[in-house]
């Protein structure tokens, strides 16, 4: 299983100060050095993290696969398409979300999607659409012409953080709180089957699948020992645990969970 580290969050420590540094394209040959497999970055229309100047660079840069995460707006697109990355995924984009919630709604804008998708791989760009694990949405992905759907990993994420951590995963966890043990238990069995089932029908549907949002070093192993996943996109887990051990070996800590939980299975 291929593992995506997202550094979105070296540019975040970046721009609480508004410098220089940390500079993420230094990131890049650390991750090559540790054993990732792609970089992942996402461009937001608020430029809040990774600017152009960034992304510009990692593309150029990177020798490692480089997948760029992004709305399906047409100014956004357009600079996706001039870059030209190994891959897109549009994901949807809030301005006033801390970090991307839900899936892409592939039914509501299946239109424009699909148009997105065409031009990426017009520019000959992979496309993945990110989205929640359903079973309509997944059909509907596959006619979009996309080559990979992301199953967005943050219902079990949450739920399992309620189980076994003193404090939610998200704000908008703190709902999960009213709910016995045996609740939660139920609802976590019911995301995995989700994601399991997701993953089977998306890779009947001729998808890829990657999964990803909320992954860390707890929950990780799950998740990895799903046989149709084949890529797991992480970011601030990793570059969290990086404070105390440095990022090469916060990357390679989390590659040996994902290879224990795929060799298990």
């Amino acid at each position: 299983m291929k593992l995506g580290v997202n550094i979105d969050h070296i540019a975040v420590l970046r721009e609480a100060r508004k410098i220089n540094d940390p500079d993420p394209v230094e990131a890049l040959g650390i991750l090559r050095r540790a054993g990732a497999d792609q970089v992942t970055i996402h461009l937001r229309e608020d430029r809040r993290h990774i600017n152009d100047y960034d992304a510009k660079r990692i593309v150029e840069l990177s020798a490692l696969p480089v997948n760029m995460e992004c709305s399906i707006d047409p100014a956004i697109i357009d600079i996706v398409c001039e870059l030209r990355p190994h891959r897109a995924t549009l994901v949807p984009e809030k301005r006033q979300e801390i970090t991307t919630e839900g899936g892409l709604d592939v039914l509501g804008n299946f239109d424009r999607i699909s148009e997105t998708v065409a031009k990426l791989k017009e520019h000959e760009i992979d496309v993945s659409l990110f989205i929640d694990p359903d079973f309509e949405v997944i059909a509907a992905s596959a006619d979009t012409g996309a080559d990979m759907v992301e199953l967005h990993t943050g219902e079990y994420a949450n739920i399992f953080a309620m189980l076994y951590s003193n404090l939610p995963h998200t704000p908008h966890a703190i709902e999960e709180l009213r709910l016995s043990r045996s609740e939660l238990q139920e609802r976590l069995s019911q995301a995995i089957g989700d994601l399991e089932n997701s993953a089977i029908y998306a890779a009947k549907a001729g998808l890829l699948v990657a999964a990803g949002h909320g992954l860390n070093y707890q929950n990780v192993s799950r998740i990895a020992e799903m046989p149709n996943i084949v890529e797991l996109n992480i970011g601030q887990s990793i570059i969290a645990r990086s404070v105390w051990v440095g990022l090469e070996q916060a990357i390679r800590q989390m590659k040996e969970l994902i290879d224990e939980a795929c060799h298990s299975h």
